[in-house]
């Protein structure tokens, strides 16, 4: 095994440990959602219009640590 291929091998895992992060924070996203609208049911869809806002900013982080997962492999 050469130093690239063990870059590569890093460079993965260290996406997968990335990973982690965003599922924590779509978690931590719904849940606030679902508290508030047990609290206020009438402030329903503005918490889900907002908490989609922030998925998929999460989801970004995401994809982005995805990409870079594979640019810092070769």
């Amino acid at each position: 095994m050469n130093a690239l291929e063990l870059s590569g091998n890093i460079a993965v895992l260290g996406y997968g440990l990335a990973a982690i992060g965003p599922g924590v924070g779509v978690g931590l996203i719904f849940a606030a959602v679902i508290s508030g609208t047990a609290r206020q049911p009438e402030a329903q869809s503005k918490l889900q219009s907002i908490a989609w806002i922030g998925f998929g900013v999460t989801e970004v982080l995401a994809i982005i640590g995805i990409a870079l997962a594979f640019v810092f492999r070769t």
